[in-house]
């Protein structure tokens, strides 16, 4: 009975152990906590909207490419890189790394809200899966090369460390 005992501490041990292991590895020990830079490709977009009352999506090809440069991951800060028009611009990001997951978010004070999600997770050799979400709605209007609706767009990014 004393050996069944042992016997049964040291499998909860093991259990706890290996499921801490697990958790370890993925909460903040991916190569996404060290990252110093992003490009990220995204070749397909889902938009949705409302018709009478009716939510309604749509599939398409797409060619937005994203670019964070600098990430700060301990400082939870990043820049994202624009060139719209000629013009280069750049906008202040939030960064969050959770579970080896990494999230960039950008408020805008007119109401949006963008946000990129990178999982660790290899599309190919050298990129990670990644989705870029904009909540964003204006009835009634639509401007072409304008974001005027709920868009999701799939793809991958490249990291540097």
């Amino acid at each position: 009975m004393f050996i069944n005992r042992h016997v049964r501490v040291l499998g909860i041990v093991t259990v706890c152990v290996l499921g801490c292991r697990g958790v370890d590895a993925q909460d903040g020990q991916s190569a996404l906590a060290t990252v110093k830079s992003v490009k990220c490709n995204f070749p397909i977009l889902a938009t949705g909207t409302w018709k009478n009352g009716k939510a309604e999506a749509a599939v398409k090809p797409a060619g937005l490419t994203l670019e964070f440069d600098p990430v700060d991951v301990d400082e939870g800060t990043a820049v994202l890189v624009a060139n719209t028009g000629g013009t280069a611009s750049s906008s202040d990001i939030h960064v969050r790394l959770s579970k080896g997951t990494l999230h960039f978010v950008q408020m805008f004070t007119d109401g949006p809200l963008y946000t990129t999600t990178i999982f660790p997770t290899e599309t190919r050799t050298g990129k990670l899966q990644a989705v870029h979400t904009r909540h964003e709605f204006t009835a009634g209007m639509s401007v072409p090369g304008f974001t005027w609706q709920p868009e999701q767009y799939y793809g991958d990014c490249e990291v540097r460390q």
